[in-house]
C-alpha cells in the first residue's frame, strides 16, 4: 500500500514546480502588459510582485509594453479635469483634476502616458506631468509668443533602448510673415528652439486638433486642409482631409459621423500631389462603419461630432449621449463617468476628450 502511495507524491511534487515556473513567468514576463492600476493592486500579493512593481526598470519596461487607450480627461474651457474611464475596474487616476500640479492648467496634448498642460497665471507655463505617479516638470518659457490657445503637440516615443523619459513638446504658431514657424522643446536638451522652416500662405490652423503619427506632427486647418510637419525632417506641406484627426494602424486617420455611419479615411500615400499626371493612385482609404440604432438613438450631425480615434476606438458625441465604438468588436456603447459606473451622460459641447494610457513612466 505504501508503494502504492509514491508516484502519487512525486506527481504533487511535480505540479508544485509547474506552479512555481508559471508564477515566475507571470511576474516576469506578463506583469508589465497590464495597466497602472491594476498593478498597484497587485503589489499586494507577494513581497516580491511589491519590490518589482516599485523598481524603476520595471516601470520603464511597463511603459513601452502596455500602449492601450485607458480613458479620457475630460475639460471644458478653464474648468476643472475629470476622468472618464473606457473600464472602471482596470484604468483610473488618483487625482483626475491634477490638483497635484502648482497652479490650475488646461489640458492641451497626451503621449503614451505623459499629459501636456498649460498653467493659467503669468506666462502660462507648460507642465508636463504622469497624472498616475503624480510627477511633473515645467518646462523654460518658450521664445516665441504661442498664443492664448496653442497648437501643441506632445510627442513620446517609449523606446527599451532608451531608459530616460525622452519627449518633445511641438508647437506650430503664427508667423510675423504670414504663415506659421514651429518651435520644438527637447527634454534631453531641456531647452526650445524655433526650426527653419516657415510655412507662408493664409491659414488658420485649429489648435485642438493636433496628433503625432509616426514621425509626423499633423493639424487641421480651415478650409478641409491639413498641415504635416515631418520631425526628421523638419519640412512642412499642406494635404487635403477632412474630419477629425486620429490614428488606425500606426497610420494618420480622419474619421467624420454622418447619422448612422462612421467613416474612417486612413492615409495611404501622403505623396500624390508628387505623383505623376493621371496617376490612379489615392491617398486615402475609406473604411465605412454602420451603428446599431438601437444603441446610437440621438444622431448629432456634426462635422464635430467625433471626438477621438486611435487604437480601434472612436469616441463620438450624439445630441444627448457621448459614445464610444470599438472597431474590432463592432460595439457601440454610452461613455459615462468611472466613478457613476457608466451613468448616462449628456455631452457639454465645450468639452474637450484627451486620451490616456496608464503608464508608470517616470520623467
Amino acid at each position: 500500500m505504501n508503494l502504492g502511495k509514491r508516484p502519487s507524491s512525486k506527481f504533487a511534487s511535480s505540479n508544485n514546480n509547474i506552479y512555481l515556473d508559471l508564477k515566475d513567468v507571470i511576474r516576469e514576463h506578463a506583469l508589465h502588459f497590464l495597466p497602472a492600476k491594476s498593478l498597484f493592486r497587485f503589489t499586494g500579493v507577494c513581497r516580491d510582485w511589491k519590490f518589482m512593481i516599485s523598481t524603476p526598470f520595471f516601470a520603464h519596461n511597463q511603459s513601452y509594453s502596455f500602449r492601450t487607450i485607458s480613458g479620457f480627461f475630460s475639460q471644458v474651457s478653464h474648468g476643472e479635469p475629470t476622468f472618464v474611464s473606457l473600464n472602471p475596474m482596470a484604468y483610473g487616476v488618483p487625482d483626475p483634476s491634477l490638483k497635484f500640479l502648482p497652479e490650475p492648467v488646461d489640458i492641451r496634448s497626451s503621449c503614451n502616458g505623459l499629459l501636456c498642460c498649460q498653467g493659467r497665471t503669468e506666462y502660462k507655463a507648460y507642465y508636463i506631468c504622469n497624472p498616475t505617479t503624480k510627477h511633473w516638470q515645467k518646462l523654460p518659457k518658450p521664445d516665441n509668443d504661442h498664443g492664448s490657445n496653442p497648437a501643441v503637440v506632445l510627442v513620446f516615443d517609449p523606446s527599451l533602448l532608451n531608459f530616460a523619459a525622452e519627449y518633445q513638446l511641438i508647437c506650430a504658431f503664427p508667423s510675423e510673415m504670414e504663415g506659421y514657424e514651429f518651435e520644438i522643446y527637447s527634454s534631453s536638451k531641456g531647452s526650445w528652439r524655433t526650426s527653419g522652416e516657415i510655412l507662408f500662405g493664409n491659414r488658420v490652423i485649429r489648435p485642438n486638433s493636433g496628433v503625432y503619427v509616426n514621425g509626423t506632427v499633423y493639424w487641421l486647418t480651415q478650409y478641409d486642409k491639413i498641415l504635416a510637419f515631418d520631425l526628421k525632417m523638419e519640412r512642412s506641406q499642406l494635404m487635403n482631409g477632412h474630419g477629425t484627426l486620429g490614428v488606425k494602424d500606426g497610420k494618420l486617420c480622419t474619421t467624420s459621423l454622418h447619422g448612422l455611419k462612421v467613416s474612417v479615411h486612413v492615409l495611404s500615400n501622403a505623396y500624390t500631389n508628387t505623383m505623376q499626371m493621371h496617376s490612379h493612385t489615392k491617398a486615402w482609404k475609406t473604411h465605412e462603419v454602420a451603428l446599431d440604432p438601437s444603441v446610437f438613438t440621438d444622431p448629432y450631425y456634426d462635422r464635430d461630432a467625433v471626438l477621438f480615434t486611435g487604437n480601434d476606438v472612436v469616441v463620438f458625441r450624439g445630441r444627448d449621449l457621448l459614445y464610444v465604438y470599438d472597431m474590432k468588436t463592432k460595439e457601440t456603447k454610452h461613455l459615462g463617468h468611472a466613478s457613476n459606473n457608466n451613468e448616462r451622460r449628456a455631452p457639454n459641447y465645450n468639452e474637450r476628450l484627451i486620451s490616456y494610457v496608464s503608464s508608470l513612466v517616470d520623467i
